[in-house]
């Protein structure tokens, strides 16, 4: 396949304008001659397009921007076609997801025929940028491919391929019927607009239908954040880099005495990317911890519009099994359309909290719920100590003249409630977290995946600028409901001798 020396060895045929002449025909050439491999790949771009990719895997657990690209173009041919081409890059800032995206694209039209991609971005703004990306490299070389002029928004080729920039609303992305779509920077997107986004691809005989979603992860409860946590589920590759993937070879340097040896631990020694590490130390010196973590380690979303900040799943999430030997307590949280929740939850002899079990569902009438909490209830009701509620839950239904409190009692199940005050909720689950002393008194099974994932993610509403807007979490109907189950569990518990069963 295709080798760089191999253009040069062409170029020394011959003799004087002939031998230019015969080694720029070679040239041409191998511009329209498909990568076989990844190797071949990597030198195709390096040679025709003037980038390096950087193809190392330096943090365990990651992926290279060369091994997306691979993934990317490769996914419509023989030999590792795929039944989608669906995939999530979650990377850096400053790693090169937006420019990696533009050869993407124009691998993807120029290898391809007939391939409509779509950009879709954050922003205009970002949009235009992979689309720029792009410009310029049709503008270096690849005009013979084009079959009209390359305008603002769109272009053309002239094997029936084609790009074009939508703009950020559901209008602009409903009745499109392509094969790619390349959302940049989706932390940004509107709720409605990815929604709509996801029915725009449609497969030909030779092209794998895929929307590529690509961004940095800034918040624990954003859109890239949903994204990452459900794409195990629909066996979604995620290609995951941070600064460390991208940034230049460290050479020369003493490391003892480098700002960034804390996280790096020699990491850029074998490092084969373009950041420059005079760059990356300053931008870790003038962001925050928590910013540096999330846009250039992409260790973990920004956590400073987080609830519980101080949530760690190292910490906090444990293997813990149902303890015949201490009191048993369930906690729920009543929904129809938001979901029903119940915790099963007990306190040890130091007063640890143990969460040793969920049950989340959504469209459920009462009495199936009762079955299920029953059902799942170590030991059966003789063991539990008291189940805790939504005080909501004792109002009467305007349709039926009775409640829910009511109901759960006539099909066995009695309940407990005290009226609060969200923030004194809040505050006791923090202080379990990570009391004043610096201990934490509080284990979440792993089994109870909705629970751990709403701690991570109960948040702030935004304000305007992305700054937390005022004191109350937001009611997100998502990450709001296993919370309000485990406040309702630690209202009622820290109060336990004052509290009793109400009968209606």
């Amino acid at each position: 396949m295709m080798k760089s020396g191999l253009i040069m060895d062409s170029g020394l045929r011959g003799n004087g304008a002939s031998g230019v002449a015969e080694a720029s025909k070679v040239y041409e050439a191998l511009r329209r001659v498909r990568p076989g491999t990844k190797g071949d790949l990597k030198n195709y771009v390096k040679v025709f397009l003037g980038l390096d990719i950087p193809g190392k895997r330096i943090c365990s657990g990651h992926q290279s921007p060369m091994d997306y690209l691979w993934h990317s173009f490769g996914s419509d041919f023989a030999s590792r076609r795929r039944a989608n081409a669906d995939m999530v890059v979650w990377a850096n800032r400053g790693g090169g997801k937006t420019e990696t995206g533009a050869v993407a694209t124009l691998l993807d039209c120029v290898f391809k025929p007939g391939c409509q991609v779509r950009i879709l971005a954050g922003s205009e703004e970002q949009a235009g940028r992979m689309y720029q990306y792009l410009a310029g490299f049709l503008h270096g070389g690849f005009e013979g491919f084009l079959a009209g002029p390359v305008r603002k928004d769109r272009c053309g080729f002239s094997n029936g391929s084609g790009v074009e920039v939508l703009t950020q609303s559901a209008k602009s992305v409903r009745g499109q019927h392509i094969q790619k779509l390349r959302c940049d920077e989706v932390e940004l997107f509107s709720e409605d607009v990815f929604a709509a986004a996801k029915f725009t691809t449609q497969s030909t005989e030779s092209i794998v239908a895929g929307i590529e979603t690509i961004s940095t992860m800034h918040r624990p409860y954003g859109l890239m954040q949903q994204i990452v946590s459900s794409a195990g589920q629909s066996e979604t590759p995620v290609f995951k880099w941070c600064v460390w993937e991208t940034v230049e070879r460290c050479v020369g340097r003493n490391c003892s005495q480098c700002p960034l040896w804390g996280d790096c631990g020699g990491k850029a020694k074998r490092g084969n990317g373009y950041l420059k590490i005079d760059d990356c130390i300053s931008q870790m010196r003038r962001a925050s911890r928590a910013g540096w973590e999330a846009e250039m380690l992409c260790r973990k979303p920004n956590l400073e519009n987080a609830v519980f900040d101080e949530f760690d799943p190292a910490v906090h999430v444990k293997v813990v099994d149902y303890d015949g030997n201490l009191p048993l307590y369930r906690s729920l949280d009543f929904g129809f359309v938001n979901p029903f929740v119940c915790l099963w939850v007990q306190v040890d002899g130091d007063g640890g909290v143990r969460v040793i079990d969920e049950y989340v569902r959504r469209r459920a009438t009462i009495d199936v719920h009762a079955e299920e909490v029953k059902a799942r209830t170590p030991g059966g009701e003789g063991r539990v100590t008291a189940t805790f509620c939504d005080p909501a839950g004792a109002g009467a239904n305007d349709v039926t003249g009775t409640s829910t409190v009511r109901e759960l009692r006539s099909l066995g199940i009695r309940t407990r409630y005290r009226r609060s005050g969200i923030l004194e909720g809040v505050e006791h689950i923090r202080r379990a977290i990570r009391s004043g002393d610096g201990e934490s008194r509080l284990i979440i099974s792993p089994r109870c995946e909705r629970l751990v994932e709403a701690m991570r993610c109960y948040h702030y509403p935004d304000g305007p600028s992305g700054q937390r807007s005022g004191e109350l979490p937001a009611k997100d109907g998502v990450y709001d409901h296993p919370i309000d189950a485990l406040r309702y569990f630690f209202v009622n518990y820290q109060r336990g001798g004052k509290s009793g069963s109400r009968r209606y």
